[in-house]
């Protein structure tokens, strides 16, 4: 099976993960997934195939060769985002993409424009994997997902490639920030892996964000507005001065790179109460830590004009991973030179956002991050080049080879 055929059956599973389920996984309908996956592993010869309650798949690719070698592991994540419906994907190849703009949906007027998305020019004469544009596609991470099995499956075909013992695993619930909760390391027994979850070709990633979630709530008090004056206060409003109050300029639409962000992820209210819900990014833990005492001090300001009207709570979510997988560059060596090795230029950025491999890397697994080839993840614009995905295949295996010769200091 061709890494283009198993992303599409794959992504004929709706997989949407569910923020608000307590539940792990949050949806049944990512362990259904994970059975077909654990099915396609036996039937390839893996071995340690496991699948627990939670949806947590593992399983291995034996070592063929008696030089001893680090165990090594690839990561991909079951689930797609909640931000679209991920049901009935009805995915369309553009073949020899002409660099112009791609209808996605006549009817809607959906249109995929290489001027809003310039990146499209950049793979011009490829074949270009899209939606219908009334869901996302998927290729986060089901790319990674088919990438990584067609990656086992040719190396299993070609045992003259020798490799050290390699673990595979799919979890579920990577975009609601509990993917690596449940993920039991030691028995994954690793020395290192990958998570396969990047987007462009090459991308090579080893910091991420840091991150929490903050959630206010706004007391007010109301009256008849016709007898309001000096009596009123107006929840709703509250919250908008607590938004007016944070830098226009720190929010995501206005930062790239290293740049930090307040992002405004949901608001209700009425003139009894209100609430605000957002989410806190930046890189250096110094920056990180200003940005939420300074919505401290802004909620302490308005608490001091309006008492007892602000309450807020700020809740951890990853580190940037950075401060783990650095010290240990050969990690990231062994990608850059297998990225080379089979003309790929390694694009080492910052991730903007999180990723397992950060929890993973806390949790004493150092998991940095390679690319899948999705582009515009979370929507209805996403799209995956299938050359894109043959070059992570490659990538993949190569980490393996060279895993033998590079680590173990050649034959």
């Amino acid at each position: 099976m061709t890494v283009t055929e198993r992303f599409l059956k794959y992504i004929s599973f709706d997989t949407q993960s569910d923020e608000k389920a307590t539940t792990t996984p949050s949806t049944e309908k990512q362990t259904l997934l994970a059975q077909v996956l654990k099915s396609e592993a036996e039937a390839l010869g893996l071995t340690e195939i496991s699948l627990d309650e939670q949806a947590y798949l593992m399983a291995t690719l034996p070592a063929n060769t008696d030089k001893k070698l680090p165990a090594i592991g690839f990561i991909a994540h079951l689930d797609t985002s909640p931000d679209m419906s991920g049901a009935n994907v009805k995915p369309k190849i553009i073949e020899h993409y002409d660099g112009k703009n791609i209808v996605l949906n006549e009817t809607e007027n959906i249109v995929l424009s290489p001027e809003m998305f310039p990146e499209l020019r950049l793979h011009k004469g490829e074949d270009i994997i899209v939606t219908d544009g009334t869901t996302l596609l998927g290729a986060d991470d089901k790319a990674g997902i088919a990438e990584i099995m067609t990656a086992m499956q040719y190396l299993i075909e070609h045992p003259e490639i020798k490799h050290g013992k390699i673990r595979i695993a799919f979890n579920p619930d990577e975009e609601i920030g509990r993917g690596a909760a449940g993920f039991d390391v030691e028995k994954f027994g690793c020395d290192w892996a990958y998570t396969v979850d990047g987007g462009e070709v090459g991308e090579l990633q080893y910091e991420n964000f840091n991150a929490a979630a903050v959630h206010l709530k706004f007391k007010g008090l109301n009256v008849h507005p016709g007898h309001a004056k000096n009596k009123m206060r107006n929840a709703s409003l509250l919250a908008m001065e607590f938004c007016a109050m944070l830098p226009p300029t720190e929010r995501p639409e206005t930062t790239d790179g290293y740049e930090g962000f307040f992002h405004l992820t949901g608001m209700k209210g009425t003139v009894e109460a209100a609430e605000l819900s957002y989410i806190v990014r930046d890189h250096a833990a110094a920056k990180f830590n200003r940005r939420l005492q300074r919505m401290e001090e802004i909620a302490d300001r308005l608490n001091a004009v309006y008492p007892a009207a602000v309450q807020l709570e700020i809740k951890p979510q990853y580190r940037n991973m950075r401060e783990i997988v650095e010290p240990q560059k050969h990690i990231m060596d062994l990608a850059a030179e297998a990225m080379k090795a089979v003309d790929v230029t390694p694009v080492i950025r910052p991730i903007r956002g999180g990723t397992d491999g950060s929890q993973l890397s806390f949790k004493g697994l150092p998991c940095p991050n390679i690319f899948a080839g999705g582009l515009n993840f979370h929507g209805r614009y996403e799209w995956i080049p299938v050359q894109s995905m043959e070059k992570a295949v490659r990538v993949i295996v190569k980490i393996a080879e060279l895993n033998h010769t590079v680590i173990a200091g050649g034959a």
